[in-house]
């Protein structure tokens, strides 16, 4: 993961064109004339062997004869020529490259190495960074960089667009300059052979000026680099994605109901979900997301008025508002009250706000004032249908005023062709997101409603579950070390509760038994009534071989269940290997509901967890959602909430609703269970019976594989690295170390209390008497794979977790340099806190091989500075006196 010279290639203050030239039509011509078209203030060098001049300008015969090294260079010849173009720049001091050839990973050279491996090759010992090949190119309007063969220019704006299509690329461009609408950067990802969309999602994060990015992606290939950008990202500023190929051919085989559910599209769904970030799902909503993004303001909430000179659109509106999971404000009384005033008896005297055909503009402009002033409306909607009684552009005049002055995000729709292009325009041209049609407002609006529910879910400090006294890790790793040291991959019903009962997942008693007989002598152990499955490694689904019998109450019926269940079997599957029969005690649950969880190894994410309705009928009812884990409580709950059978959970007629805490507990349990154990690549619980008297797995599946030591890293989210965890002793006391989790952010705040503001200023550089519950779910809510706190942590019987001081660091991309802070409790300084966590910090930033740890603090704080000098940290004072920069070589 790195942004290293990326700035370069949206910075450069010098350009090379490889291949420009004055053939029409040309993509070398093309690229050559837009740089030169679009005002590129910095040297522009054509190169080409075949002309000495190129419109009035000096043409290089090759790299080498460059009077200086261009920042970028811009490649538009035959693939057998990039490798070695690419190795000259790198010599001569190029650090970006944009490649627009294509066919790089087709031809190869006589030792079968494509062009695109060699290219890659050639530039790894400079550090020179390639965007494509096979790309349209990048503009960046700020800079009036057009490096690209697109047929127009972009206007600056402040949203950044990255594409994998060309022509996606060209059709938005097309589309938003004829709407006004700017961009930071137009990018053309091509095959992101090197730069890729973890890299500028990093770079776009930081960059001042985007304010939203906007993705169209077919697909991803690091699904960690890109999950820990795209969280970054889309924590700071809307990022829209559109992904291609939703639909399968097919499901693909697998051994478990969740294999085969767990589309790839779903995958790259629940990853988007957790990024942060929103999903459109077709190039009209694309092209609303623009149009939102370019215009509308950060959303303060969902609740939305609707201010209509008709009927009609407004409860088309409503139905599409509503459809979409939105909310239709209620007006406050002082609202309702001021619009009889000014509006007509007719008046619809409800939210939408119908003010008549007939509304002259004045009309609007003192709804749309009202509407803008109810504490109950968070944005308002204006739809407007032409008539002949009052021009469009007319009423667009006298609102423009009102509307550019409100506090509120407002949206318009001016509904028609012809009659109403001039009052869009008029709106477009005041910065308010402007529709053609009722539905596109709403999709608009309702992009960032969503954007605010999932930044509302990324800062929910979930519950705290216990776990130690809930996992024997030990049992479960060695039923699968048997498992597979057998040769099977398949772990009988029995071992596979067994490993859920290591983790706490309440499971129905279970005994294996290999005949008839033993099968009537565990019914009799255990206690009637029984239920009777067969064992069969080559039976994926025991009710597709009538393997199940429920309610055996007696031993001849066991038996007589049993014999036919091997007849069934020897007909229908002669081939199948029989290993004996599972006996379980019936668990009598008459107002449960049957649920499934289960684990799906996806090929990019790695492991996916998948909650629904379950039954033999999965696969038809198809109502699950699936989650990338670790999972905590906040995560479970929003993955059961996404399915149907949810509301069913909920207590109805005379069902006492269901023990919702107990399914929560055990998807974070099964969560667990991933992390901890690589061995496993599917996992089914169907049913898991759910009701007011908690869960209890009826039946389960296991698939096993060894694991490799790659396997740490199969999962696309870092979970919490439980080996950083370290008991010390401190003044004759047992303190813990460890990172800090979500969990956490009740004593986080509680450490937040005990600082004296002097401490809170020394920490944050403001005073703050609160600590919101953004910034707190930003500092307990880290993403391990490039950021780390360590918490000193203090147990007290009557308290319990005690925190009484942080240590953190947020490495770059690059994975180069670390930017620290050491905080300790207030009452608790000068008695050795601070130097064992940052002992504790240093050792880990070693370990990661960073190279420097670096930091900022205020000249006042004395007790850092102290901290700093005694772990040989270098310290220069700022320009303006008023802070310290600290400095650590870790090499």
């Amino acid at each position: 993961m790195t942004i290293r010279n990326l700035f370069h290639l949206f910075h450069p203050n010098s350009v090379a064109v490889i291949g420009a030239s004055d053939r029409l039509h040309s993509v070398g011509a093309t690229v050559f004339n837009n740089l030169i078209a679009g005002g590129f203030a910095g040297d522009i060098f054509p190169v080409n062997l075949k002309h000495s001049t190129l419109a009035g300008r000096k043409v290089y015969s090759r790299v080498g004869k460059l009077p200086l090294a261009p920042d970028l260079a811009i490649i538009c010849t035959p693939p057998e020529s990039v490798p070695g173009l690419i190795r000259e720049l790198g010599k001569c001091g190029t650090r970006a490259a944009v490649v627009l050839t294509a066919g790089l990973t087709v031809v190869t050279d006589r030792q079968g190495n494509s062009m695109q491996e060699l290219m890659l090759a050639a530039s790894k010992p400079y550090l020179l960074r390639i965007l494509g090949p096979n790309c349209v190119g990048l503009l960046v309007p700020h800079m009036k960089l057009n490096a690209s063969f697109a047929h127009v220019n972009a206007i600056p704006g402040k949203i950044a667009f990255v594409s994998q299509s060309g022509a996606m690329v060209t059709g938005i461009l097309d589309w938003a300059k004829s709407r006004g609408i700017g961009f930071s950067k137009f990018i053309s990802l091509g095959d992101g052979a090197d730069v890729d969309f973890g890299d500028l999602l990093d770079y776009l994060a930081g960059d001042g000026e985007t304010e939203s990015i906007l993705l169209y992606m077919e697909a991803i290939t690091h699904a960690r680099k890109f999950m820990s950008a795209a969280r970054a990202a889309a924590r700071s500023k809307p990022t829209i994605v559109i992904k291609a190929g939703r639909m399968s051919e097919g499901a693909k085989a697998a051994s478990s109901h969740t294999g085969a559910l767990a589309g790839s599209d779903e995958v790259y769904d629940a990853a988007i979900r957790r990024a942060g970030m929103i999903r459109v799902l077709s190039t009209e909503e694309l092209f609303d997301a623009v149009e939102t993004l370019a215009r509308m303001r950060p959303l303060n909430g969902d609740r939305l008025a609707i201010l209509t000179n008709g009927g009609g659109p407004g409860v088309i509106a409503t139905d599409s508002l509503i459809e979409g999971g939105g909310r239709l404000a209620v007006l406050s009384r002082k609202s309702m009250e001021n619009l009889e005033r000014v509006l007509p008896p007719n008046w619809s005297h409800s939210n939408p706000v119908d003010i008549i055909g007939d509304a002259p503009g004045e009309r609007y402009a003192q709804a749309m004032e009202i509407l803008n002033q109810d504490p109950e409306v968070d944005a308002t909607l204006l739809i407007h249908a032409p008539t002949a009684i009052v021009p469009s552009d007319d009423i667009a005049r006298i609102l423009s005023p009102v509307v550019r002055h409100s506090s509120r995000n407002v949206l318009s729709c001016w509904f028609g062709g012809d009659a109403v292009l001039d009052a869009r325009r008029s709106f477009s041209q005041i910065g308010v997101p402007t529709y053609e049609t009722p539905e596109n407002a709403i999709r608009g609006f309702l992009q960032m409603v969503r954007y605010r529910r999932n930044q509302e879910l990324l800062m929910q400090v979930p519950a705290s579950i216990p776990k130690a006294d809930l996992i024997n890790r030990d049992s479960a790793r060695n039923v699968i070390r048997l498992a597979l040291s057998s040769g099977r991959e398949m772990l009988s019903e029995p071992e596979a509760k067994t490993v859920l009962a290591a983790y706490g997942i309440p499971v129905v008693k279970t005994r294996e038994v290999v005949t008839v007989d033993d099968a009537v002598q565990a019914a009799e152990a255990i206690g009637y009534p029984v239920a009777l499955k067969i064992l069969s490694p080559d039976v994926i689904h025991k009710s597709d071989v009538g393997g199940v019998a429920l309610d055996l109450d007696t031993g001849q019926a066991v038996r007589l269940a049993g014999e036919l269940m091997m007849l069934r079997l020897r007909e229908l599957m002669p081939n199948a290997r029989s290993t004996g029969f599972s006996v379980q005690s019936m668990a009598r649950r008459p107002e449960g509901r049957e649920l499934i969880i289960g684990v799906a190894t996806d090929s990019l994410f790695g492991p996916v967890i998948m909650f629904g309705q379950g039954g033999i009928a999965v696969e038809v009812i198809k109502d699950h959602a699936i989650a990338l884990p670790p999972l905590n409580q906040v995560l479970a709950e929003d993955l059961v909430w996404r399915t149907r059978i949810a509301k069913l959970l909920g207590g109805y007629r005379n069902r006492a609703p269901a023990d919702m805490d107990a399914i929560y507990r055990t998807l974070v349990q099964i969560s667990e269970l991933i992390v901890d154990v690589p061995e496993i690549v599917e996992l089914d619980i169907n049913p898991l019976v759910a009701d007011a008297g908690g869960v209890i797995a009826l039946d389960a599946r296991i698939r096993v594989q060894p694991a490799y030591p790659e396997s740490v890293d199969r999962l696309a989210i870092r979970p919490y690295p439980s080996e950083l965890e370290e008991w010390i002793t401190w003044h004759a006391e047992q303190i813990l170390l460890r990172p800090i989790r979500p969990e956490d952010g009740p004593a986080h705040l509680e450490f937040f209390h005990a600082l004296t503001q002097e401490d809170v200023r020394n920490r944050f550089f403001v005073a703050m008497r609160e600590l919101e519950a953004s910034r707190l779910a930003r500092l307990t809510q880290i993403d391990y794979d490039r950021e780390m706190a360590f918490v000193a942590i203090r147990m007290r019987a009557d308290r319990g977790a005690e925190m009484l001081g942080v240590s953190r660091c947020v490495a770059d991309p690059d994975n180069i340099s670390a930017e620290f802070a050491v905080t300790v409790r207030s009452d608790l300084k000068g008695q050795g806190l601070g130097t064992i966590l940052m002992t504790k910090l240093i050792g880990y930033c070693h370990a990661r091989e960073l190279q420097q740890l670096v930091g900022e603090t205020l000249c006042t704080n004395v007790n850092l500075l102290r901290l700093a000098n005694r772990f040989g940290f270098s310290v220069k004072t700022s320009n303006d006196g008023s802070t310290v920069l600290l400095s650590l070589p870790l090499n």
